[in-house]
């Protein structure tokens, strides 16, 4: 399936994150968005509601972030690839419906563009204090898919990359932007709608008489259909069976959740995206994810004109964790070093799966401005010790 040439604005672009963003949406076919204004998100969607009517779309602002989290819901089940963007106070709202998302398989995106907090925080300044959030934020046991980009560029490219995603898994797909990545200006290059691979609904392929809602399909996922298509429709909260009906048992509750996690475990390979360098021979490998990364590649160099061996790993996707290559990773090098916008969150997910072969060293950063190459360097130089 390509993109849709009308929506696709082709061509070498001199655009923020956030534009490039809502232009990844619309090439991605998204034609709904929902949601409240709030810093360093908000160009977002300001963009998408100049651009919607221009292809068939449209952007409704909701009276708060919880109400524009279950609009997006709405809209998906009536058959639109849907989305809405917040920041860290909205996107605390939102965790009651990412947890419905999750038990119902509405395929959506959820773009957080993260910043200070706790609470109000720091409006306007970068942080990654979000991440953790976006894996456990809502309650109970569940699984989304979490994205960092680290350039305008990415910002474009990757926004499509979650669509694909949560049609093909039919999950929330997080998108973990932040402050620095959404309002810092880059050549951004938009290809033409042929060039750009879109994966398609999985809409039922049985009659209404036959179609069971979340009867597992192709890789443990459920085909689906739209309201007002003739199928019978009960989408809820609770643990339900193949019908959707609610199922209040243990048992139900044990293949619901269960098969929920097997999807997203059976493509753990798949879902492993990160960018690495000079891994082969590395005494340290620095670890990092978003802006983080960006100021991560200065220490790298600085340490390696030193004379000290140190790989790159970027997480591009950060949930599901990249576990098996952690592990590995782990049994060669000395240290692994990474470096957060926040006091130490994915840098716990790293010493679980080290597992105690090498030392794990965090560099903690409360935001409100990016780290100093320094401050990297001096932790690469510890553990090459």
């Amino acid at each position: 399936m390509k993109a849709d040439q009308r929506c696709v604005m082709t061509g070498t672009h001199f655009i923020n994150g956030d534009a490039a963003c809502c232009e990844g949406a619309l090439s991605a076919g998204a034609r709904f968005a929902a949601g409240y204004p709030i810093t360093p998100s908000t160009e977002i969607v300001e963009r998408f509601a100049a651009r919607a009517p221009q292809v068939g779309g449209l952007f409704i602002q909701m009276e708060d972030e919880l109400a524009s989290s279950i609009a997006i819901q709405g809209m998906v089940w009536g058959g639109q690839k849907s989305f809405t963007v917040t920041s860290g106070p909205g996107y605390s709202l939102m965790m009651e419906h990412i947890g419905l998302a999750a038990i119902s398989e509405t395929p959506c995106v959820f773009v957080d563009v993260q910043r200070g907090g706790p609470s109000t925080g720091l409006p306007t300044l970068p942080a990654q204090g979000d991440m953790m959030q976006a894996r456990f934020g809502s309650h109970g046991d569940y699984v989304t898919i979490a994205i960092c980009p680290n350039s305008p560029q990415e910002c474009y490219d990757l926004t499509v990359k979650c669509f694909n995603l949560a049609e093909k898994f039919r999950v929330p797909v997080m998108f973990m932007m932040d402050e620095c990545v959404g309002h810092m200006t880059e050549k951004v290059v938009i290809p033409p709608a042929e060039e750009i691979d879109l994966y398609p609904r999985r809409h039922a392929s049985k009659p209404p008489g036959e179609f069971q809602l979340f009867e597992a399909g192709e890789e443990l996922v459920p085909e689906m259909a739209h309201a007002g298509e003739g199928y019978k429709l009960y989408v809820t909260g609770l643990t339900h069976d193949k019908r959707g009906y609610p199922a209040l048992n243990p048992a139900a509750q044990r293949e619901l959740v269960g098969r929920l996690f097997e999807k997203i475990r059976r493509a753990q390979d798949e879902l492993t995206m990160v960018e690495a360098e000079g891994l082969e021979d590395a005494d340290v490998v620095v670890v990092s994810y978003g802006i983080t990364s960006r100021v991560a590649q200065k220490a790298i160099q600085a340490a390696r004109d030193k004379g000290l061996k140190v790989g790159k790993l970027r997480l591009i996707c950060v949930w599901p964790f990249p576990e098996k290559l952690i592990r590995e990773l782990a049994g060669k090098v000395k240290a692994l070093v990474m470096p957060e916008l926040n006091m130490g969150q994915v840098v716990l997910e790293l010493e679980r799966c080290a597992g105690g072969q090498c030392k794990v060293i965090g560099v903690p950063h409360p935001g409100g401005t990016v780290h100093k190459p320094v401050e990297i360097l001096e932790a690469i130089e510890r553990g090459a010790r």
